[in-house]
């Protein structure tokens, strides 16, 4: 990657993107904002948390990004009997009966954690330390993870029955929550046609892991103006109940409000979003269009909100407006 000056870089970056997007929806029909949001989470090296009912494409379209990006990728199907180990990987005897470290399917550069919500919170604690430190300790020992490392983990909504919700302070290792919703009625017309004929697609890989370090980088050089970041900043201190800055909707319905990883995390992701959208800085757009993503699931309602119908996405609605 020999780009003279970041500038050019931010385009040559702008030019990939539009090339990945249009890749991607050979496959996947529709789903731009949520496309955008999951490659933003990979370039601003962040983890992602995609809600949504069975039979969306979340699983198609995690294959789908990690075969245009050119990266390792596999899937784990959490269960409620996954162990750790059968994650991380195992220390088994060989044939020279000496120890040896077998590798688990959290080796590869995206992992797609599928029903997170499905293990017990031992596992899933397993794999929230391994996002936080990129790396796993076993036996003593320590292991470096893939490098580009992206954990997109699913949640189904409806079934509660068995499930062990993450607690808050797991939730907060993710950068996005994004919500999936159904198709538009042309846009399920489209998948049907496609999914029920002989209808083949070649997937072209269009960027390498170099690539996607080296961009990874470009974003946190994007320089951000002061009023930018303090609006981001005081934009997540406004979701904190006991805070001066907070407003009277904020006090009546919250109980709990989005911590410093939210500020770092609307910093991050304005700057990505502002050089996906061909700009070389941030500006309060750019935190306002990933604002909700970042905080939905950092602020907790409390039971006066619930009773009286407040959704949160309503609540962060009115701090960004």
């Amino acid at each position: 990657m020999n780009h003279k000056t970041d500038v050019e870089a931010v385009d040559a970056f702008n030019l990939k993107y539009n090339e990945l997007k249009k890749e991607i929806s050979k496959v996947i029909v529709g789903q731009d904002e949520v496309i955008k949001d999951v490659l933003i989470s990979i370039f601003s090296k962040g983890h992602c948390l995609l809600v949504g009912v069975p039979g969306l494409a979340k699983t198609l379209l995690i294959n789908t990004i990690s075969d245009v990006l050119g990266l390792s990728y596999n899937r784990i199907q959490f269960t409620p009997d996954l162990m750790p180990s059968d994650i991380i990987g195992t220390e088994i005897l060989d044939e020279n009966r000496q120890f040896k470290f077998v590798k688990g399917p959290l080796f590869a550069n995206i992992i797609l954690a599928d029903e997170i919500n499905r293990t017990p919170p031992k596992t899933q604690a397993a794999l929230l330390e391994a996002m936080q430190e990129r790396a796993v300790t076993t036996a003593g020992k320590r292991y470096e993870l893939g490098n580009p490392f992206f954990v997109l983990a699913t949640q189904n909504p409806i079934e509660q029955e068995g499930t062990y919700p993450l607690p808050e302070a797991q939730l907060d290792r993710f950068m996005f929550n994004v919500m999936l919703d159904y198709p538009k009625y042309d846009e399920e017309i489209r998948v049907v046609k496609n999914t029920t004929s002989d209808y083949k697609v070649q997937l072209t890989k269009i960027l390498t892991t170099d690539e996607i370090i080296y961009f990874q980088e470009l974003v946190r050089r994007v320089p951000i103006t002061d009023n930018v970041l303090e609006y981001a900043v005081s934009l997540a201190r406004k979701t904190r109940p006991e805070s001066s800055e907070a407003s009277e909707k904020v006090s009546n319905y919250l109980s709990w409000g989005a911590g410093p990883r939210a500020s770092q995390f609307l910093a991050i992701g304005a700057k990505c979003n502002a050089i996906l959208n061909g700009k070389y800085a941030p500006d309060i757009e750019d935190v306002k269009s990933v604002a909700p993503a970042i905080l939905r699931h950092r602020v907790v309602r409390n039971y006066k909100a619930e009773a009286e119908g407040i959704s949160v996405d309503s609540i962060i609605k009115s701090l960004i407006n």
